[in-house]
């Protein structure tokens, strides 16, 4: 029976177009994460020939004035990507992964990025977590909606009841034999994707691989479940796509509108207007008022004094200073915010698989929200460390030839693992349980 089963549903006209489908979008998806850890390491290491360059030129041509060379001089801190980033980009692609900063005014640095197409942006990456979150529930939903109506349709059902010891089994067997057959195609992308990408098998890897099978056993749930309803095949396809646009369209569209309802982030803006106005009110005042407040800030410098004349360096970094405390507050405030929607996203996700599917790959591959968030507090402290390592030497007038420059080098952040497998994994199995248990309580009146 089931070799039968098995030769009828490959001699099928629509499976090798489907997953002939699934296996060449996926081919895409994985192509497009190549080209985008290619650009990665392009900007990496182009960053760094830069930052050596520009050292090297404004130690030539401000060998003793170093304020006035670390004006202009920035050091570049490097977001360490993964190469499973090129399975799930995520906000990767919008969010940059090197940032260069001087020991200037940091809050207006921290939002400089690439110039980005708007219609790219908004079109998105065809990477592998797009065909597995949207184009592979859709060719399950083909495979599963007439599997129980097409028997009654064509007329076979009762010729099954009469020479079937266990109908039952039988139509449990041709939803394994297609399950195999989607597992078989996704099995053999990660394959692919392990050598073309170079992804190493290590606990993110295989979270990745666990989160995606358990994805594909949610959506063949699903389509048991509606097929156990007995309806039409035609019923069952409405009611299936009807499924997947609300859970991987609809209901993430109705929860972005909700989270900016509830959690807007006005304070970017005002971060940048209080720091500009910060900045440049400073010009305005006394130049003892504007130190006193960078003796305040950091005390350990309160034995350098103003020396005369119009302008000095130690007044103009006190300057900048002024624009980071002014926005301290605003900036906090929308890193909270940020924090908060993350936070939210990632609760209500897990009641939604493709949500939670989404947001776990990302999260998996370090290229969600949450990375993005700790790669700012990592840029704050490494600005702050050149700061406290250069104002010294600025304010007692070191000579600028006489820093080794050589060693300053690109610096990386790498965001700690930590997979909690109960959580990543629990929501979709549950889903999915709860599909099966459903559907089999149902085929059981086909008898």
């Amino acid at each position: 029976m089931t070799r039968l089963l098995f030769l009828n549903f490959i001699r099928s006209k629509g499976l090798h177009w489907g997953l002939g489908l699934l296996f060449f979008t996926g081919l895409l998806g994985i192509n497009t994460g190549r080209q985008f850890l290619d650009k990665y390491q392009e900007n990496v290491k182009l960053t760094a020939k830069v930052q050596e360059e520009s050292i090297e030129n404004n130690v030539k041509n401000h060998p003793q004035e170093l304020g006035l060379l670390l004006y202009y001089v920035k050091f570049g801190l490097v977001n360490e990507m993964p190469n499973l980033a090129g399975l799930s980009i995520g906000q990767r692609d919008i969010n940059p992964s090197v940032q260069s900063v001087n020991i200037r005014y940091l809050e207006e640095q921290k939002y400089n990025t690439d110039l980005i197409n708007p219609l790219y942006s908004l079109l998105g990456n065809l990477d592998f977590s797009f065909v597995l979150i949207y184009f592979f529930p859709l060719i399950i939903i083909a495979f599963c909606f007439s599997i129980i109506s097409e028997e009654k349709e064509d007329g076979t059902w009762s010729l099954i009841l009469s020479q079937s010891e266990n109908p039952q089994k039988m139509l449990r067997m041709k939803l394994f034999i297609r399950f195999l057959s989607v597992l078989a195609v996704l099995l053999l992308l990660f394959s692919i994707a392990k050598v073309y990408l170079d992804i190493p098998l290590d606990a993110a890897f295989s979270a990745f691989i666990l989160v995606s099978m358990l994805y594909i056993l949610f959506w063949f749930s699903l389509g048991w479940l509606v097929a156990s309803f007995q309806k039409t095949s035609s019923q069952n396809a409405v009611i299936l796509v009807f499924s997947w646009v609300l859970l991987a369209i609809v209901i993430p569209a109705i929860f972005t509108a909700v989270i900016n309802y509830k959690l807007p982030v006005s304070e970017t803006f005002k971060t940048l207007i209080d720091g500009r106005e910060g900045y440049h009110a400073q010009w305005d005042k006394p130049k003892e008022e504007t130190l006193q407040k960078f003796y305040d800030h950091y005390p350990q410098f309160s034995e350098y004094k103003l020396p005369p004349g119009d302008f000095n360096w130690l007044w103009y970094y006190a300057m900048q200073q002024s624009g980071d405390d002014m926005a301290s507050e605003a900036s906090k405030n929308l890193q909270e915010k940020l924090r908060q929607r993350e936070a939210f996203s990632s609760t209500v996700g897990t009641i939604f698989p493709s949500m939670h599917t989404g947001i776990t790959m990302s999260n998996l591959s370090k290229s969600g929200l949450k990375n993005y968030l700790d790669f700012g507090d990592e840029l704050v402290k490494f600005h702050e460390k050149k700061r406290l390592y250069f104002y010294p030497k600025i304010f007692s007038e070191a000579s600028a030839s006489n820093e080794n420059w050589k060693s300053f080098k690109l610096e990386y952040f790498n965001e700690k693992s930590n997979i909690n497998w109960f959580q990543i994994l629990l929501p979709l199995l549950l889903a999915s349980l709860v599909g099966f248990i459903w559907a089999k309580r149902n085929v059981r009146s086909l008898i």
